[in-house]
């Protein structure tokens, strides 16, 4: 059964904005830079990467973070593939994704192949890229966090703003991301919101603050010291 896609609307005819949570997908500015600075560097992925390695992310959107990844992995010539999990709510759908994509041309070689299998992977489908493996879980990340038993290298928390989607970022979601992140493992996020900040510090991250994205103020990002 297809999955119901979300509606959208465009700013400047290039950047998506979500109808229902009233938010940009990514920065008017430049996605890629952001997703690059915030997500790769923000959890040292260029040293970090390794076969095997494993990523979950909430909030995988148009994609632009796993085709980030897809690129950092081969810019480093790494040997091996890495696994990419994420949590969705509301997928778009693939002419929207293919839309998101054109802003983006030195990822269409990424791009093309996520667009050839996006039916499949928003049917809940692991899909195999020959350097990835990418699992989208489609639904309540309430409810499909919980059915994800895997514990991660590194997490990306991409969802839409805390004040305009709270639900992602209550405290029962981050404890279950601290749960399902291996001793050591790290996260990275655009926001550096104090109900958020405070919570991954109680759930078992050691958070540092830094500067944000091109005009954002801050960013925090973070290792797992413990399991309190």
């Amino acid at each position: 059964m297809s999955k119901k896609h979300v509606q959208l609307s465009w700013q400047n005819d290039t950047v998506p904005v979500s109808n229902k949570f009233e938010d940009y997908y990514y920065s008017l500015e430049n996605g890629l830079h952001e997703a690059n600075y915030v997500f790769i560097d923000g959890n040292s992925l260029q040293k970090r990467l390794s076969h095997g390695f494993q990523i979950a992310e909430l909030g995988f959107g148009t994609g632009l973070n796993f085709l980030a990844t897809c690129a950092a992995w081969n810019k480093a010539s790494k040997a091996g593939k890495f696994n990419f999990v994420s949590f969705e709510g509301y997928p778009i759908s693939n002419s929207d994704l293919r839309k998101a994509h054109l802003l983006f041309p030195e990822l269409s070689e990424y791009a093309e192949m996520l667009q050839t299998r996006w039916d499949e992977i928003i049917e809940g489908n692991l899909v195999d890229f020959g350097y990835a493996n990418l699992k989208v879980f489609v639904g309540d990340v309430s409810k499909t966090l919980k059915v994800f038993n895997s514990k991660v290298d590194c997490w990306f928390l991409d969802g839409f703003a805390p004040n305009k989607n709270p639900e992602m970022w209550e405290d029962n979601i981050l404890q279950m991301v601290a749960l399902k992140t291996k001793p050591g493992g790290s996260f990275s996020t655009y926001t550096a919101v104090g109900h958020v900040r405070r919570t991954l510090e109680k759930v078992g991250f050691e958070v540092t603050r830094k500067k944000g994205f091109s005009k954002k103020r801050h960013m925090i990002h973070g290792i797992k010291i413990s399991d309190d």
